[in-house]
């Protein structure tokens, strides 16, 4: 006879009449959550007293944690066991504050029957708006619904509404017509940009635009990694290839050459912060690394015939080497330091080499498909992606603080390579330091894009926008108020403001070109037609159906 004997099962946390469970997920790094714990406080007072102004009680499903010094979850295995000991029918709200590890809590949510509410600050500092935007395209990569919220300060109309209708009904809706479905039967479709877009696209499925990156699962963005068979289907295939690897080809690049690419950068005005103390400030050791990094990447690149390249570099190589960054911004650009494949020709110049920052597939897809668009016009193709961090009212528009993390392509930035600063990486973050290519981006049109999939199909929202300048004391209020050492771009999305955004969008993401304005209709015309030929399901936002 078989004898079981599984490990005890925990008391179950059902929420007594009137009361309402929450759970705070957050880092995986707990410097990171030591550090962003005080705002969480700060918000979880603030829910207490939102539920209690419509007769709830807010209860904690799980303690805080005073041997760590705050009270997030920090791990898949910490989630797993917390949502084990929740009532499975129960509501749930899910308090983001911080930057969040979706995967410790996603698997999780799938599983639990109860309503799900995504509730996030809106605040630039330690921004929850991030990590819900990701944790709502990670649950809808999974199939699972929810609900989701945001608010500066838990007190307005549209948030106490919000939660009115959660707590009632189990769900909260919003007002999505900002995005509209395009087909293949579209008059997009046979208009002549139309068909230019569609002969790229129908280049891409036969000759295939093959995806190489470093690893997988950067940060926790479970809504990054896409099923393989989502992914051939669109002529886009993924080489995988491992970070170690990457290592040992960084190993043989030789110091002469990695000061040579140091010092080229510095000969065309860029200028770094250097510093004595590694362990807190940016070295000239540091950037030689960075160098050697991007030098590997490019040698990958050129080896497999790769269309694109990224490294998943957080949670993988952090502790072995300088931060990714500058060799990802670096290796996007135009303008370039001329790399030299082993025979000794130069790779790919005059070019960008496409890089998804943290081997976010659903940005490696747009940019992937912007370059190649972009390229075969003749056109600038620099691409690259950005975090939704954050953003605010400015003489009556809603500009959007777009920053990724220490890195763009140069010919994004005021000034170009002058223009830009290195920084060392936030010691919080990168043990190991690294360069930053910090700047503002410059002003000018914009064609952004994300993809995301549902089951094993692919979806891409695509819209327009511009970048502005904004006046040098009002840029540095928003530099302070999110990370200063990265580069901020700052834009205003053509008819789709925050709620839309915060509503519809399924990332932390958005990937972005620049098109002069002369051009930017029939970009957009073509990119429809280029991602519907390509088997994507494309919904285009706000004001850009105008332009179709």
């Amino acid at each position: 006879m078989l004898a079981l004997k599984l490990p005890a099962a925990p008391a179950q946390i059902s929420p007594a009449p009137g009361e309402v469970l929450f759970v705070t997920n957050a880092d995986l790094r707990e410097s990171a959550n030591v550090e962003c714990w005080p705002v969480e406080a700060k918000y979880e007072a603030l829910l207490e007293k939102a539920l209690a102004s419509l007769g709830r009680k807010a209860r904690r499903a799980h303690p805080i944690k005073a041997d760590k010094g705050h009270g997030f979850i920090a791990s898949q295995r910490e989630g797993s066991d917390v949502f084990a000991a929740i009532d499975p029918d129960a509501p749930v709200i899910v308090l983001l504050t911080a930057w969040q590890y979706s995967h410790h809590i996603a698997p999780s949510l799938a599983t639990h029957r109860g309503p799900v509410l995504l509730l996030a600050n809106f605040d630039g500092t330690w921004p929850g708006l991030v990590g819900m935007l990701c944790m709502a395209g990670s649950l809808t990569a999974l199939g699972r619904g929810y609900s989701r919220l945001w608010s500066e300060n838990f007190d307005d109309d549209f948030f106490l509404s919000g939660l009115k209708s959660w707590l009632e009904t189990g769900s909260v809706e919003h007002d999505l017509s900002y995005l509209a479905d395009v087909t293949a039967d579209h008059p997009v479709m046979q208009s002549e940009a139309g068909k230019v877009g569609a002969a790229v696209g129908a280049w891409s499925l036969r000759h295939k635009e093959i995806l190489g990156l470093f690893d997988t699962l950067c940060m926790g963005m479970m809504n990054g990694v896409f099923p393989q068979k989502a992914l051939c289907d669109i002529g886009m295939p993924i080489e995988s290839l491992s970070q170690s690897d990457l290592l040992v080809e960084m190993s043989k690049v030789p110091d002469a050459l990695r000061e040579a690419c140091v010092a080229w950068y510095e000969k065309r005005g860029m200028t770094f912060r250097f510093g004595a103390d590694g362990a807190r400030e940016l070295t000239r050791e540091q950037v030689k690394e960075q160098c050697a990094m991007m030098i590997a990447m490019a040698r990958y690149a050129e080896r497999f015939g790769l269309s694109c390249v990224g490294v998943q570099y957080q949670q993988g190589l952090a502790r072995s080497c300088a931060a990714s960054d500058f060799a990802e911004g670096a290796i996007g650009s135009t303008e370039r330091f001329p790399i030299p494949a082993e025979d000794g020709h130069i790779i790919r110049e005059g070019k960008p080499i496409t890089c998804a920052n943290e081997v976010d597939m659903g940005t490696a897809i747009p940019q992937t498909m912007m370059f190649r668009l972009l390229d075969s016009l003749g056109l600038p193709s620099e691409t690259t992606l950005h975090d939704i961090r954050w953003g605010s009212d400015w003489n009556g528009d809603f500009v959007w603080d777009f920053e990724i993390s220490g890195a763009v392509p140069f010919g994004h930035l005021k000034g170009g390579i002058a223009g830009a600063t290195g920084y060392r990486q936030p010691a919080m973050y990168f043990p190991k330091g690294g360069s930053t290519i910090t700047g503002q981006g410059k002003a000018g049109r914009l064609l952004w894009a994300r993809a995301h999939y549902e089951g094993t199909s692919v979806i891409m929202q695509i819209g327009t926008g511009h970048a502005i300048e904004l006046p040098e004391a009002e840029f540095e209020r928003r530099r302070k108020a999110t990370c200063y050492e990265w580069p901020l771009l700052n834009a205003v999305l053509d008819g789709v403001g925050r709620d839309d955004l915060m509503a519809g969008h399924q990332s932390n993401h958005v990937s972005l070109a620049y098109v002069d304005e002369d051009k930017l209709a029939d970009v957009l015309k073509a990119f429809v037609a280029q991602a519907i030929t390509q088997n994507i399901k494309v919904q285009v936002a706000g004001d850009a159906r105008k332009l179709i």
